[in-house]
């Protein structure tokens, strides 16, 4: 049996377990949001993203520690994050089948989608001009941009929720589990989703090399679309069961996320600024997703009341990630 077979077999292994666990994320991730009192939206931007983005965590260690890959960990976080957009619209196809799902979003998804654009447009200009503000030791300045505008979004989140929360009605929930057990329940699936993804980059740098396509279409597409395997499965479920916000936030939040994990590989990427190692190509997704996010906020914004199939939005969404892909694959 050949080492490719067997790295195709295990990067389907990892892939499913991380599906399997990030199932259950959704339905306990909205058991704690009763529970502990927090707003949907809240929940799905802070703790639900925090957990469905741990795949590009540790992808993004493996490859910077292990493998002296920083390229196929940039390629993961910029192709998750646009990747993680289009899922808006493969819930749209899952949602009401006459109702847009954005025309039901909370507005205030728009605080986390606009702060993922600043975080994203920063992140084009560290591709552009990685040596720009220089470095403190080996880690670039822009990773500590990264992370202050990611402090301030969850702070600013963290405000409106608080803010909106005091115009809610205090709702009454039996849950047959205590806390205590979901909050375990839901810890356990977050630990098993963890090491199925730390296995993610042994399989697929193989395979990148095997494929021909290169590290950062293979990074951006494949293994991007793999470890945001939880976010589709978890907002799907969140979608079918009604949880319109904690879906949509697990998105937003998913990206604000992630750019904070871009932070993270370049301060464990010791050869130097992390952006001085990869390829130029990676700002194609990267103006892409910030293109598909501003759909997004349109759509939020301006609530289409009818939809074929997708709604104008969610469509707009899905070809231009297409057209983003097709230009990613003729530059690689």
């Amino acid at each position: 049996m050949n080492t490719l077979y067997l790295d195709s077999i295990g990067f389907l292994i990892a892939t499913t377990v991380i599906v399997v666990t990030g199932s259950r994320l959704s339905k306990y991730g909205d058991i704690m949001a009763d529970m502990l009192g927090w707003g949907k939206m809240f929940m799905g931007i802070i703790l639900l993203a925090s957990v469905t983005s741990m795949p590009e965590l540790m992808n993004g260690i493996s490859s910077v520690i292990f493998l002296d890959a920083p390229d196929l960990a940039v390629g993961d976080i910029v192709g998750s994050c646009a990747f993680n957009i289009l899922i808006i619209s493969i819930m749209d196809l899952f949602y009401d089948h006459k109702k847009p799902l954005t025309s039901v979003a909370q507005t205030g998804h728009i605080i986390a989608a606009s702060f993922g654009i600043i975080l994203l447009s920063l992140v084009a200009f560290a591709i552009l001009m990685p040596d720009f503000f220089g470095t403190i030791l080996w880690i670039g300045e822009f990773s500590l941009l990264f992370l202050l505008f990611y402090f301030i979004a969850i702070r600013v989140i963290f405000l409106y929720e608080k803010k909106e929360n005091n115009h809610r009605e205090d709702k009454k929930y039996s849950y047959s589990l205590t806390l205590k057990q979901v909050m375990l329940r839901y810890s356990l699936n977050a630990v098993v989703l963890m090491a199925a993804a730390l296995l993610l980059p042994y399989f697929g740098k193989p395979l990148a090399s095997a494929s021909g396509l290169g590290q950062s279409f293979f990074g951006t597409l494949f293994i991007a679309a793999s470890t945001s395997l939880p976010e589709v499965v978890v907002s799907i479920a969140a979608i079918r069961m009604g949880t319109i916000d904690l879906a949509i936030g697990n998105i937003f939040g998913s990206n604000i996320f992630n750019i904070a994990i871009l932070a993270l590989d370049d301060m464990l990427y010791t050869k130097g600024p992390i952006f001085q190692f990869t390829s130029p190509n990676h700002i194609i997704p990267v103006m892409g997703t910030i293109i598909i996010t501003a759909i997004g906020i349109i759509g939020i914004i301006f609530k289409e009341e009818k939809k074929w199939k997708l709604a104008i939005d969610t469509a707009l969404i899905a070809v231009v990630y297409v057209l983003m892909m097709g230009l990613l694959y003729y530059k690689k």
